[in-house]
C-alpha cells in the first residue's frame, strides 16, 4: 500500500461537476492498494497519516499534527501510485489491486482515519471514478509511505 500525503492550504475533490469533498487546511491522501494487501498493511499506514507531523510550530519546525491545528484530510483512492515503469514508456498496473480488494481495503483506511478524527474531518473521492482533485499545497511538503518499505507488519 502507498500513500502520497500532501500538505494543503485547501482541497477539494470534484466528480461530474458537484463538490463531493472539500478542507481547509490539512492533508490530500492519495492511496494505492497493491496485489497482496490486507489488514495489517491497512492499519499501518492509517496509524501512520492519523500521526505525522508535518504543520510547523512556533519555532518554524515541523512538529504539530492534524490534531494539533484541528486541520481535515481527504483520502482518494488511485491505484496509478502501484504503477510499474521500469520496462518500456507505458506504466504496467499489474501490482495494482483489483477493484474490489482495493475498495475494501481503501474503505478499511478511510473508515480507520473516520475513528480516529470524526467523519466530519476525513472526505473522500469517489471509487473508480474520474475526479477533478484540486489543491493548494502547503509548503510544499510531501511526504510518501510505503507498506513495503515498512518496519515488519504483523498480520
Amino acid at each position: 500500500m502507498r500513500a502520497v500525503i500532501q500538505r494543503v492550504g485547501e482541497a477539494s475533490v470534484t466528480v461530474d461537476g458537484k463538490i463531493v469533498s472539500q478542507i481547509g487546511c490539512g492533508y490530500l491522501v492519495l492511496l494505492g492498494v497493491a496485489r497482496g494487501d490486507g489488514h495489517a498493511e491497512a492499519e499501518w499506514i492509517a496509524r501512520k497519516i492519523a500521526g505525522m507531523r508535518l504543520f510547523e510550530d512556533a519555532e518554524e519546525r515541523m512538529n504539530l499534527s492534524l490534531d494539533d491545528i484541528g486541520g481535515g484530510l481527504i483520502v482518494v483512492s488511485q491505484f496509478t501510485l502501484c504503477a510499474d515503469c521500469r520496462k518500456g514508456n507505458r506504466p504496467s498496473f499489474i501490482d495494482a489491486a483489483p477493484a474490489e480488494d482495493a475498495r475494501a481495503l481503501y474503505e478499511e483506511v478511510v473508515t480507520l482515519l473516520r475513528a480516529r478524527f470524526g467523519e466530519e474531518r476525513v472526505g473522500t473521492g469517489v471509487f473508480q471514478t474520474h475526479m477533478d482533485v484540486r489543491l493548494h499545497n502547503d509548503g510544499p511538503v510531501t511526504i510518501v509511505l510505503d507498506t513495503a518499505n515498512a518496519a515488519p507488519v504483523k498480520g
